[in-house]
């Protein structure tokens, strides 16, 4: 498996924090302001949010990464490991109470609500006026 280098963000995973300058700042309808302060401005946002954002990516995240991938890599360990198989115990272990619980409803909740229903099921409203 590769690193794609153009696209960074294939499944979309943070789209929220993709912002432009438009998204941030905008001037009303009707104000106007000097042309080459606006241009300046856009390219002092740019400038400052790409450098200050290669800069911490640069200096943290490798170690970033590092740690997130150790972190999900205990994830992994803990499913595969530990909690799987005490899942798999667990079914394994309940099965008996199951069938227990699974007869004993059949032998006497089963009549019990089928009585229930032939009794209430003679039941009949009629409407009168």
């Amino acid at each position: 498996m590769s690193v794609d280098l153009q696209d960074r963000d294939p499944n979309d995973i943070n789209g929220h924090v993709k912002v432009s300058f438009e998204d941030v700042l905008a001037e009303p309808a009707g104000a106007h302001s000097i042309d080459c302060v606006w241009k300046a401005s856009y390219c002092c946002f740019n400038c400052g949010k790409n450098c200050c954002y290669n800069i911490l990516a640069a200096l943290c995240g490798i170690f970033i990464a590092l740690g997130w991938g150790c972190e999900f890599a205990w994830i992994t360990f803990s499913m595969v490991w530990c909690i799987t198989p005490c899942l798999r115990l667990f079914s394994i272990s309940m099965g008996c109470l199951q069938k227990y619980f699974g007869t004993c409803v059949t032998c006497f909740l089963a009549p019990i609500c089928e009585t229930c229903g032939l009794l209430f099921s003679r039941i009949t409203v009629s409407n009168v006026k």
